[in-house]
């Protein structure tokens, strides 16, 4: 038998390679936070536009782009730009709930602080099952949920609407990640096909 993956939805992993400089480490380890569903996020929540940011801001446009132009293929000229951005802070017996991002095209989490032993993130399939058939091994056919490994430098690029969440933290380290929206700009759709749509 041949088994096809149609229509699979694209994860991108990116990792920073190279160290954050104090500075970066310490402005987003000290930033003004309020609470969220299960942990907490920054007041700020257009962090990559701050100038000690200015260098991952660039990194991470560079990949959603990458990630764009790789999965996406664009007919026309189109790039991503970052929308919002803000910091999560996930302490340990905390938890980041089941979401996805509105208002959206594609989504990062890049992680600032985690354990690859321990930290993960969830993804979901949300479709409607007509039948649902429990499985006895699970596979990324018949699954409804897959993590992958969360650690330091670490970048995931997901469609927004992709939903996921992070269980409770076990360790004592606080959890720290940094999430960002984006959003398309130049000639999308058809002229010809009644779609084309100028932004």
């Amino acid at each position: 038998m041949n088994l096809f993956s149609l229509f699979p939805t694209a994860v991108g992993k990116f990792d920073l390679e190279r160290e954050f400089t104090k500075q970066e480490y310490k402005f987003m380890s000290e930033q003004e936070r309020r609470p969220n569903m299960g942990n907490q996020t920054s007041v700020n929540n257009y962090i990559l536009k701050e100038k000690p940011l200015k260098k991952l801001n660039d990194f991470l446009l560079e990949c959603a782009n990458k990630y764009f132009h790789e999965v996406y293929k664009p007919m026309h000229e189109v790039e991503v730009y970052i929308t919002q951005s803000w910091l999560n802070y996930t302490e340990k017996g905390a938890y980041h709930h089941k979401h996805a991002h509105p208002n959206s095209f594609i989504s990062g989490v890049f992680y600032v602080n985690a354990d690859p032993t321990q930290d993960k993130i969830y993804f979901f399939n949300e479709g409607y099952k007509q039948i649902s058939v429990p499985a006895k091994e699970f596979n990324l056919f018949n699954s409804e949920s897959w993590w992958l490994e969360a650690g330091k430098g670490m970048l995931y690029l997901f469609p927004s609407s992709f939903t996921h969440m992070v269980e409770q933290v076990q360790h004592e380290e606080t959890r720290i990640s940094l999430s960002f929206n984006t959003f398309l700009k130049g000639t999308i759709g058809s002229k010809d096909n009644l779609t084309e749509l100028l932004i």
